[in-house]
């Protein structure tokens, strides 16, 4: 089945982005249908050209692919009536819905359907999200590569082919701007110390933080190795990179991570029931 009208439940932040990257990649605007209970989300929607509705069950019955766009603790009791529906349309389900197993949405459904899971993240809302993908065994060749091209629209997409993989890509990925954000802000704090403006801070820092993205997306060299070419002997940012070790920079990088896929694992395994 090709996959021509695509329809959301949920219309948040998550949601616009996607839908804001596949219309500026051509896709039509017409050929997507909106859920929310919000009126001013469903106008935004509206007034770029999408069909808009305030019942769930008109996007299980209008879509080609549904994408499950509502928070974790809601997501039962939004998809399970809509069982009936999926099962006489057989749509390809995608949840970008944090912790809930493919597994729990399948048998909420009633069974047997294609679902792609993913982990997408903020950054998707300036189109330079890195989203991990996992396709169970219902799920076509097809639809996987329609579900590729829609997170492709809004940054980088990775599939895993272990679903238990997404808690790890939680870990680097889907909470991983925050451990950016907090360090960018405290090297801001710093760099106030030392007679910077704040907005001076942000600027130099932001562009530094972008630089040094786009040489680890876009040269072969480890990163390790890039870290070392900074370095001179007994210069400045070797003096750094020393203090960043002597305090255990990896450690302390591990350990967070760490707690993060635990609690992912915690989160899954409360909201599956």
């Amino acid at each position: 089945m090709s996959i021509q009208k695509l329809g959301f439940i949920g219309g948040g932040n998550m949601a616009n982005a996607i839908i804001g990257g596949l219309i500026e990649s051509g896709f039509a605007a017409s050929d997507i249908m909106v859920c929310d209970l919000n009126e001013a989300q469903l106008t935004r929607f509206a007034n770029a050209g999408s069909k808009t509705t305030t019942q769930a069950v008109d996007v299980m019955q209008w879509a080609d692919a549904v994408v499950l766009a509502v928070k974790p603790q809601v997501l039962k009791a939004v998809v399970t009536p809509l069982a009936e529906y999926a099962q006489q349309h057989r749509p390809l389900v995608i949840s970008i819905v944090a912790a809930i197993p493919s597994t729990s949405i399948d048998q909420w459904l009633g069974g047997n359907n294609p679902i792609i899971r993913t982990m997408p993240n903020t950054p998707a809302l300036v189109k330079a999200g890195a989203t991990g993908l996992f396709a169970n065994e219902r799920t076509s060749e097809a639809q996987q590569q329609f579900a590729e091209q829609l997170f492709s629209a809004i940054g980088q997409a990775v599939w895993v082919s272990d679903e238990n993989l997404l808690h790890s890509v939680t870990a680097a990925a889907g909470s991983a701007p925050a451990y950016f954000f907090r360090f960018a802000e405290a090297m801001t704090k710093a760099a106030m110390t030392q007679n910077l403006s704040e907005q001076q801070a942000r600027e130099l820092i932001g562009q530094t933080m972008l630089g040094a993205a786009k040489m680890i997306m876009e040269t072969d060299e480890s990163i390790e190795q890039m870290c070392k070419n900074v370095c001179s002997p007994n210069g400045t940012t070797e003096r750094a990179v020393a203090s960043f070790e002597s305090n255990h920079i990896d450690s302390i990088v591990g350990q967070a991570m760490t707690a993060c896929y635990e609690r992912s694992i915690e989160l899954s395994e409360q909201l599956a029931d």
